[in-house]
């Protein structure tokens, strides 16, 4: 597939790390970040367990029924259908995918989460992150979200 305005990178090793492969240097908009990510789901009292008890998340009810998970200075946000805005009309639950960084070693996350009866669909296992390598493991929230659990190697 072409993207009009894209250019083709090495999607791995120094070159990408190093920021060469900026395609222009004049930019309208600077992306610097994330502020939070949003998962729509059926049954959000499961969600906050879950990622409280098998992530050690802290989690918080920003204003009644709006439940929201901090992990450092992130934010996951979780929407039911009374909380969701208009906008959010064809969010469905469990079709979220992302990673999340820790120091602690991914074996032993995955030998916490089968402690709690999560499966781990895959690793630990090396894999390709957006800085470099990582070594992680796969599994899927309640809402059948997955979710990726890594370390930079």
């Amino acid at each position: 597939m072409r993207v009009q305005g894209a250019a083709r990178v090495p999607a791995r090793g120094a070159f990408w790390r190093s920021g060469a492969a900026t395609i222009k240097e004049e930019r309208l908009v600077q992306i610097t970040g994330f502020d939070h990510i949003v998962l729509s789901c059926h049954d959000v009292p499961a969600m906050v367990a879950f990622y409280r008890d098998a992530l050690a998340m802290r989690v918080g009810e920003e204003r009644p029924g709006k439940w929201s998970i901090w992990f450092g200075p992130h934010k996951i946000s979780l929407q039911d259908e009374a909380t969701k805005p208009a906008l959010a009309v064809a969010t469905l639950p469990g079709t979220g995918n992302f990673c999340v960084l820790t120091e602690t070693p991914v074996a032993e996350v995955a030998d916490r989460l089968r402690a709690q009866g999560v499966e781990i669909l895959d690793g630990p296992g090396q894999r390709e992150g957006a800085t470099g390598p990582i070594m992680s493991v796969y599994f899927r929230d309640p809402e059948g979200n997955l979710i990726e659990v890594s370390n930079p190697i």
